[in-house]
C-alpha cells in the first residue's frame, strides 16, 4: 500500500521555522535517540526527527543563528565497515551534508572539539539538560564550560532555555504534508480493522485478534504499532492499559481493542468495542450508546478556539446524564456532578490527547495562563470510555465485566473538523453485521 513520504526540502522548512522563532545570537542543540540494544528496533527521538529527518542514533544537531547568519550542523556517527556490516549502512559525514541537508557535518567523535566554538558565538542556548545518557551529559558539560568561559572572556552562551515549549507549539499544528502521512496511517488502520472484525468470535484468543491487526498494518507498509496493542475481552477490558492479550474471548462478553499503527513516524490511535458473539447484550448496548453519544458530542464541538478542557467537559456531561439514567449516580445538577467528579469511578481518564509523531504528542498545556486553544491543523484523539470491573459495588451485576471505549483521530479544520479514522465501523447495527462474519 504505497504512501506519501517527507522530503529533505520539508525538513529544511521546519528548520527555517525554528530559526525564525529562536532569535539571533542563539544556538539550539538536539541529541538524537540513543542506540538500542541488539535486535531491538531503533526509533528516532521525535524532536530530533522533526527538525532533521535523520534516522540514525547517537547524532547531534546544532542550529546556530549568529548576527543573522544561520548554520545547521550535524554531528553523526562516522562510517565504519565493521559496524555497518552488523547494523546497516551509515550516512557518515559526507552523507549528512549531501543526503540530509547539513551546512556542515562532523563526526560525533569530534563533538568536544567542534561544538564549543559554536556555543562561543551565542548568547542564548536551547538545550534540554539530560543527565541520564552519556551524550546528554557531554552536551550539558560543553554548555557549562561555555557559560563559565563567557564570564571570563565576554562571549559565549549564557542563558539556557528548554526548547520543549517552542517545539511543542510548532509540532501541535500539522502541515499538509504531515496530514497526508496521518491520513495514510489512518487508512492502513481502517483497512486492517475491516479485515479483523469478522474474525472476532467466541473461542478466539486476544492475541489472534492482535496478530491479525498488526499483520494488516505491516503488510500495508506501516512501520510498527504506534503503541502496545490492547485487546481485552470481558473483565480485561476494564483495565485501561491491559496488554497481556492472552485471554480467550467468551460468548456474552465484549472485547475492547485499542490499537493503531505508525506510518512514516506518524501515529494513528483507534479504539473500538465489539460484542464477541456478534450481538450486544442489553447492558452492553446501554453502556455503548452512552459512550458513543459522548464521543460524538465532543467531536461535534471541535473547531478553532476550543480547548481540550472544553472537550473533556462536553463528553463528561453526556456520560453523567447516561450514568444517572442507569441509576449509578443520583439525579442532580449535571454541572455540580461534573465539578464533584461524580463520573470518575467509571470514566476516570482524559477524553482527548494530541496525536502526531508520538501517540501522546507534544502540545503546550497553556498559553498566557489559559488552557491551550486548538487551532487549524491540530490533531487530537477523542476517546470517552466506561469501565465496570467485576465485583464493583453500587452497580447492578448485569453491568459488571464491561469496558467500553470508542476513539477516533480528529483534525481541527478552519471551520470545524475532519475525522481521520472515519469508516472504522462504530454504529451498533454496522458492528453487529461485521463481527464474526468470516
Amino acid at each position: 500500500m504505497p504512501g506519501p513520504s517527507l522530503t529533505q526540502d520539508f525538513f529544511r522548512g521546519r528548520r527555517e521555522r525554528f530559526f525564525e522563532a529562536m532569535g539571533d545570537n542563539t544556538i539550539a542543540v538536539f541529541p538524537a535517540g540513543p542506540a538500542t540494544p541488539n535486535h531491538i528496533r531503533f526509533r528516532q527521538n521525535s524532536d530530533f526527527y522533526y527538525l532533521t529527518g535523520f534516522p540514525e542514533p547517537g547524532a547531534v544537531a546544532a542550529l546556530l543563528k549568529h548576527e543573522g547568519e544561520q548554520t545547521y550542523v550535524l554531528f553523526v556517527p562516522p562510517r565504519d565497515a565493521h559496524s555497518e556490516r552488523w547494523d546497516g549502512s551509515r550516512a557518515g559525514v559526507e552523507g549528512a551534508v549531501s543526503g540530509y541537508g547539513a551546512d556542515v557535518a562532523h563526526s560525533v567523535d569530534d563533538i568536544d572539539k567542534e561544538l564549543p566554538s559554536l556555543f562561543g558565538n551565542a548568547w542564548h542556548a536551547y538545550l534540554k539538560p539530560d543527565i541520564h545518557t552519556a551524550l546528554g551529559r557531554t552536551l550539558f558539560g560543553i554548555y557549562e564550560r561555555s557559560a563559565k568561559s563567557s564570564d571570563r572572556l565576554g562571549h559565549g552562551a549564557v542563558e539556557l532555555k528548554d526548547p520543549a515549549w517552542l517545539l511543542a507549539s510548532m509540532r501541535v499544528h500539522k502541515t499538509p504534508e504531515e496530514l497526508d502521512m496521518m491520513r495514510h496511517a489512518a487508512a492502513i488502520s481502517r483497512a486492517s480493522y475491516a479485515e479483523t472484525i469478522p474474525h472476532i468470535k467466541p473461542g478466539a484468543y486476544e492475541y489472534e485478534i492482535q496478530a491479525r491487526l498488526e499483520y494488516g498494518w505491516r503488510s500495508r507498509g506501516a512501520d510498527e504499532p504506534a503503541y502496545v496493542s490492547i485487546v481485552g475481552g470481558g473483565n480485561n477490558a476494564t483495565c485501561l492499559h491491559y496488554v497481556e492479550n492472552d485471554g480467550m474471548l467468551r460468548d456474552g462478553d465484549a472485547v475492547l481493542i485499542d490499537a493503531g499503527c505508525m506510518y512514516g513516524h506518524y501515529a494513528s490511535d483507534v479504539t473500538r468495542t465489539y460484542p464477541v458473539n456478534g450481538k450486544f447484550s442489553d447492558a452492553q448496548r446501554r453502556i455503548y450508546e452512552i459512550v458513543l453519544r459522548a464521543e460524538k458530542a465532543a467531536i461535534e464541538i471541535m473547531k478553532p478556539g476550543v480547548s481540550i478542557k472544553d472537550l473533556q467537559k462536553t463528553g463528561a456531561l453526556v456520560m453523567i446524564d447516561g450514568m444517572v439514567e442507569l441509576g449509578w449516580l443520583e439525579d442532580g445538577d449535571p454541572e455540580e456532578l461534573f465539578d464533584d467528579k461524580a463520573h470518575q469511578p467509571y470514566f476516570m481518564h482524559g477524553i482527548a490527547h494530541h496525536l502526531g509523531l508520538d501517540t501522546h504528542d507534544s502540545a503546550p498545556a497553556e498559553s498566557d495562563g489559559e488552557p491551550f486553544q486548538l487551532r487549524e491543523g491540530a490533531v487530537v484523539t477523542i476517546e470517552p470510555g466506561i469501565y465496570v470491573s467485576e465485583g464493583v459495588e453500587g452497580v447492578d451485576e448485569v453491568y459488571h465485566r464491561i469496558g467500553v471505549r470508542v476513539e477516533d483521530d480528529v483534525l481541527v479544520t478552519a471551520d470545524g473538523y475532519e475525522t481521520l479514522t472515519d469508516g472504522i465501523v462504530k454504529e451498533i447495527d454496522d458492528i453487529e453485521a461485521a463481527v464474526g462474519s468470516a
